[in-house]
């Protein structure tokens, strides 16, 4: 089944490693969303935070799942902590896959591992929503092959949420 993804990263330090993932996604006919480009990112972020807000919002609508890929900042980028909650908010299936062994293709470097016991919200009752403890897997792309078995993730993760 064909599904329209949303992928959640820290623009700044993920992104060439965000684009390898996302290409891997498109080359085999799949749909994402949540990649903008750097002069359009930097324009709307001039404009303010709302105006962010108000372009992953629209991003979200038609998604059933949100694949947070995960360096070394990640999850502790407010705007990745908006995108994950909101995710949650409309029933979205939540991944996080590790992405840290993918090489940047500028400087050829890896990055750290990211902490996915980090917290990314809070409930109403004020406790705090840990990462690992509300999405629906981790993975990770280098050493599980995500080439080949992203599909499955999402997948898996949609159908547990009748998706």
């Amino acid at each position: 089944m064909a599904r329209r993804v949303f992928f959640s990263f820290h623009y700044d330090n993920d992104i060439n490693r965000s684009m390898i993932v996302r290409n891997s996604w498109v080359t085999q006919g799949k749909e994402a969303a949540g990649f903008i480009d750097k002069a359009e990112f930097e324009k709307m972020k001039r404009k303010g935070e709302k105006e962010v807000y108000k372009w992953i919002d629209k991003q979200l609508e038609g998604t059933s799942v949100t694949v947070v890929l995960i360096g070394a900042e990640t999850l502790s980028r407010p705007f990745v902590q908006y995108e994950i909650c909101k995710s949650l908010q409309r029933g979205n299936a939540v991944i996080g896959v590790y992405i840290n062994w993918i090489r940047d293709m500028r400087t050829l470097k890896i990055s750290a591992k990211g902490n996915i016991h980090t917290v990314i919200g809070y409930y109403e009752d004020g406790s705090p929503a840990y990462f690992d403890n509300v999405c629906d897997g981790i993975y990770d792309y280098v050493t599980q092959d995500g080439y080949a078995n992203m599909g499955s993730w999402i997948e898996i993760a949609a159908c547990a949420h009748n998706k």
